[in-house]
């Protein structure tokens, strides 16, 4: 498939950087450079194929805009399938803007949201697995998510399916020889073989499911929520833990009042690190909210560090805190250990460390401790490159198909007629067709590129 029009955007993040480069795909990429190119050499005499050329963008009118490289590389061995150009201007918000309205002057329009991406998918560059790798791979939080987003570009999930299709089109076929031939005295698929058969594809696509639980924490991160009494430094620890100022540290209680979200890592696992209002009773309607807020948030939180003044030990509300949560998902914080000389009793089955946030004592054992806490609680490690790991869409879509399987089982059992158990075999190839994007229907499609960024 190609497309007719000519699309144009920034593939670099807006605002200032040394380099900004606007790209253009479709028929008329080249000649919309040519256009706008003037060589810095006197023997330029056209574009070479994928070769760097310096010289300068000039608009419409002829006014010079920058000094640019551009590059010209053509289809179909391009990310899209189409001729592409891409434009290297320097990094000013200004300067590149001004470049782009230049293209689009020409007669390039502006790209949608993830449409260079579409047209690779479109273009048969790429199945839709790998497409949804690409916006995986920019949106990874840690190194372990580029991990598990590469083995995906590299066609190894989409290998994996199709795989496991193919193997189910080959029980189509027998199925089809027994409701075509039944007459013949030939045993095309004895009921054992052919519940061996489906349940080998199950066990693969339960393979990938469990890869999908296993590897969600390293993909999306974890929720771990900073609770406690008021004035126990719940602000100090988020602090000392961001490595800045983030939270407002005061002596007046209930300094926090509404809940504070902050992105970081432990050790390489992404963490959404929240800072709740203290824990109190209180008049104050806002500070009330805030701490209803606070409950709320550790109850769905994968780990709450419940933030302890050492000088006055665990009160009742801790103690309630920890068994609404449950002792399993609380790592108490005993903070400000460098003011006492003894540890106060925590409450059972609740793992502790000790900190002094204000010196910023013990924090690296906290992160530690955090971070093999909540691994503890998850089916296996970190995930290692080449783990085939299916997203959200994916993951649905393969519990789809694995009830199709489980319920193609039950009918087999029930020996049922062939052409009523092909109806579901059917159903089980079709959902593993649209995970790669030979079946997906369009409204799909369209919801999962427009979730990607301008200019990708």
């Amino acid at each position: 498939m190609h497309h007719s029009d000519t699309i144009a955007a920034i593939a670099t993040p807006l605002g200032q950087g040394g380099i900004g480069i606007i790209r253009i795909s479709g028929p008329d990429a080249a000649a919309i450079l040519q256009r706008l190119f003037r060589s810095s050499s006197a023997s330029f005499a056209g574009f070479r194929p994928r070769f760097m050329h310096h010289g300068r963008i000039a608009d419409a009118s002829g006014e010079l805009l920058d000094d640019v490289l551009a590059v010209h590389m053509p289809g179909p061995r391009t990310f899209t399938g189409e001729d592409v150009v891409e434009i290297h201007c320097h990094g000013g918000p200004a300067i590149v803007s001004a470049v782009l309205e230049a293209v689009f002057a020409c007669g390039g329009r502006a790209a949608d949201a993830g449409e260079f991406t579409k047209r690779a998918f479109l273009n048969g560059r790429m199945d839709l697995t790998q497409a949804e790798a690409v916006a995986e791979m920019i949106a990874a939080p840690v190194k372990s998510g580029v991990r598990l987003a590469q083995a995906k570009l590299d066609g190894m999930l989409g290998r994996r399916i199709a795989e496991l299709r193919g193997r189910l089109e080959l029980v189509r076929m027998k199925l089809c020889v027994a409701v075509d031939f039944p007459e013949e005295d030939i045993e095309c698929l004895s009921p054992e073989e052919f519940l061996d058969d489906i349940a080998s594809v199950r066990e693969a696509l339960a393979e990938l499911l469990r890869n999908y639980e296993r590897a969600r924490c390293w993909r999306e991160g974890v929720l771990v929520v900073l609770a406690g009494q008021v004035n126990a430094g719940k602000s100090s620890l988020m602090n000392g833990l961001l490595g800045r100022t983030r939270a407002i540290v005061t002596d007046i209680p209930g300094t926090t009042r509404d809940f504070l979200e902050e992105q970081l890592s432990f050790e390489g696992l992404p963490v959404r690190l929240v800072d709740t209002a203290g824990l109190r009773e209180t008049g104050d309607i806002v500070e009330q909210e805030g701490v209803r807020i606070s409950r709320d948030l550790a109850s769905q939180a994968d780990l709450v560090l419940l933030v302890v003044d050492a000088r006055t030990g665990v009160g009742h509300a801790e103690e309630e805190l920890v068994a609404s949560v449950g002792a399993d998902r609380v790592m108490v914080v005993l903070n400000k250990t460098d003011l006492v000389e003894t540890i106060p009793v925590v409450p059972q089955g609740c793992a502790y460390v000790a900190v002094s946030a204000k010196k910023g004592e013990g924090l690296d054992t906290l992160v530690g401790m955090a971070r093999a806490h909540v691994l503890s609680r998850r089916e296996g490690g970190e995930p290692e490159s080449g783990d085939l790991v299916p997203n959200l869409r994916q993951s649905r879509a393969l519990r789809d198909a694995q009830d199709e399987l489980e319920h193609l089982q039950q009918d087999i059992r029930l020996q049922l007629p062939y052409d009523i158990l092909g109806v579901r075999l059917e159903a089980a190839c079709a959902i593993l067709s649209e995970i790669t994007g030979e079946t997906t229907p369009d409204d799909i499609l369209n919801k999962i590129f427009e979730s990607f960024c301008i200019g990708k």
